[in-house]
């Protein structure tokens, strides 16, 4: 049966041109939410007042203090895939498009309106206005345009390739890069200032979902020029924050935005990204009032913060997976029936007991169940010791096998323990007769060592950034995101078929088809364990008002006010 959430936004071009002519008649523009979701951010306001944010109640302190359990990857949003670098440059940068608050529906962003052509190939916006950056300069068309082409031409001045950036999900989301046969994007033409056109030479399902992702928001040109390859270190964006300072593995602040083009935002003077490692000592400082908000919240701890006066309990919706991936180029992880094995060795449940209090459930899929393409016919390897041990055997490894099982230094939100996780893994290989021995490394090193491929069997997870399928299949398993996102260098040539087939298909009931079928090759082909789909939770103070945590795992800031 086809699946689809609440917060999955048909993408067929008839819907998408019907959204883009509602857009048209929002002379808001981006100022204000749209949709339902919009009307339960005014009505959540409007409570958040009753409660204590009228302009008397407010905090003189309006520095908000965000913790989360490791520092950001880079500040250049497109060349990165961790959500603890989207969860500070969100607030710096816009995209052209937005999703609403708690949703991924779409809507108004830097581009107050867009037309569709009736082919699915031309999409054209139609740009803010009196926007600039935060360096002064103007935010207009040409800006568009120099950043699309920054990601899709490794060549590009401002590329930055000798200096090892790689923008792996803009090829995946877009099909390759320029040159490429893959590639969508024909041409971009600047028609006028607030006015800019994509010509595509292949309908894209997911286009434009895709303009709303934080990867494809815009830096000033002017920035590029000055600070060169040092821009993930001085990120100049539209966006509610400006870029203070950044003391690694400690802290990010941010300030005020004063020039900022949505009237009467953002709230808070300054917010703060505050490093602190350990989940409990987070808790303690959240619980002191040295902090204001914390991710990566034990899910054994919600229902004493739930219980405690001034205290209060955000949750995500579903949108993610942790997994154990494999590399399939080392031995003996080529072997499929290894793989096999391993899959039955893991006890979900007893995972999701220990750790998740309830607020998961076991996946055998790579994307959420509520998305276009999930297969809840797949039958899932079972946990089953025995047969595991039966596969083993069949595999020649009677006698059993000893391998690294990386593990992540950091809490996320698909895992928000992950030493206790490998340990309760630890203990469910033993028992079929595998060694898994505990390894970890700093949350940069992690990714970079394990996107060039240095793992045996590694921990690691993905969350959903625009509500569709390919962003999890193109960015994870597909042959082109090596290196990149693929880190189990899972390679299918009937698998690329259906991902690409599924990308560019802008029917639903055609898609939802073509990723079901994926579902089940990959299935089979076992490049890693899907482990668990979660509901994050974080905590904060009562303090904090209008805040709205994204399934994305990172939202915008710029409503967000405290109270006494």
């Amino acid at each position: 049966m086809r699946k689809k959430s609440l917060w999955m936004w048909p993408l067929s071009v008839a819907l998408v041109a019907s959204l883009a002519a509602c857009g048209g008649d929002d002379e808001t523009g981006g100022d204000e939410d749209t949709g339902d979701n919009g009307e339960e951010t005014e009505e959540n306001g409007d409570e958040g007042s009753e409660n204590g944010s009228e302009d008397g109640n407010l905090a003189a302190d309006q520095t908000l203090i965000f913790a989360r359990g490791g520092d950001s990857v880079s500040l250049d949003y497109a060349s990165v895939t961790d959500g603890e670098s989207s969860r500070v440059t969100k607030q710096i940068y816009e995209s052209l498009l937005e999703f609403d608050a708690d949703s991924f529906e779409i809507g108004p962003g830097l581009a107050h309106d867009w037309d569709v052509a009736d082919d699915g190939l031309t999409y054209t916006f139609y740009l803010e206005e009196g926007v600039t950056f935060h360096d002064g300069t103007d935010f207009n068309a040409d800006a568009v345009k120099l950043n699309f082409e920054r990601w899709a031409d490794p060549e590009h001045e401002f590329a930055f390739a000798d200096e090892g950036y790689n923008y792996s999900v803009y090829g995946t989301q877009f099909g390759g890069f320029a040159g490429d046969d893959g590639h969508v994007i024909d041409e971009i033409n600047v028609i006028n200032d607030h006015e800019v056109e994509f010509v595509l030479n292949e309908q894209l399902g997911s286009f434009i979902q895709n303009m709303g992702m934080s990867y494809f928001a815009i830096t000033s040109p002017a920035a590029f020029e000055e600070y060169g390859s040092a821009i993930n270190e001085n990120p100049v964006g539209t966006g509610p924050f400006k870029f203070v300072s950044w003391s690694r593995d400690d802290q990010i602040v941010l300030e005020k935005n004063e020039d900022y083009w949505q009237e009467g935002y953002p709230k808070l003077d300054s917010v703060i990204f505050q490093v602190i490692p350990d989940n409990s000592a987070r808790l303690t400082a959240l619980r002191s009032g040295e902090i204001d908000i914390m991710d990566g919240l034990n899910p054994d701890d919600v229902d004493a913060i739930e219980g405690e006066d001034g205290m209060t309990v955000f949750e995500r919706a579903t949108n993610n997976i942790g997994y154990l991936g494999f590399n399939m180029e080392k031995e003996p992880f080529d072997d499929v029936l290894v793989r096999q094995a391993l899959n039955h060795a893991v006890d979900k449940e007893a995972l999701i007991e220990t750790l998740f209090a309830g607020l998961a459930e076991p996946a055998k899929n790579i994307i959420p169940p509520d998305y276009l393409g999930y297969n809840d016919n797949v039958d899932e390897y079972e946990y089953d010791p025995e047969r595991a041990m039966e596969l083993l055997e069949e595999a020649g490894y009677a006698d059993g096998l000893e391998f690294d099982l990386w593990t992540m230094p950091v809490a996320r939100p698909y895992m928000p323990d992950p030493q206790r996780a490998a340990e309760v893994l630890q203990e469910n290989f033993n028992e079929v007769g595998v060694t898994a021995n505990i390894h970890t490394e700093e949350w940069a090193t992690y990714l970079e060592r394990t996107e060039q491929g240095e793992q045996d069997l590694f921990m690691l997870g993905w969350s959903g950034t625009n509500g569709d399928p390919d962003y999890f299949y193109g960015n994870l398993l597909h042959g082109s995101a090596i290196p990149g996102g693929n880190r189990t260098f899972y390679r299918s040539d009937e698998a690329d078929d259906l991902f690409n087939r599924g990308k560019v298909s802008i029917d639903d009931d055609e898609r939802d088809e073509i990723y079901q079928e994926a579902a089940q090759v990959v299935h089979e082909d076992a490049p890693m364990i899907p482990l668990v789909h979660s509901i994050p939770v974080l905590a904060g103070s009562e303090r904090v008002q209008n805040y709205v945590p994204h399934p994305s795992t990172s939202e915008s800031l710029h409503e967000v006010e405290l109270t006494e």
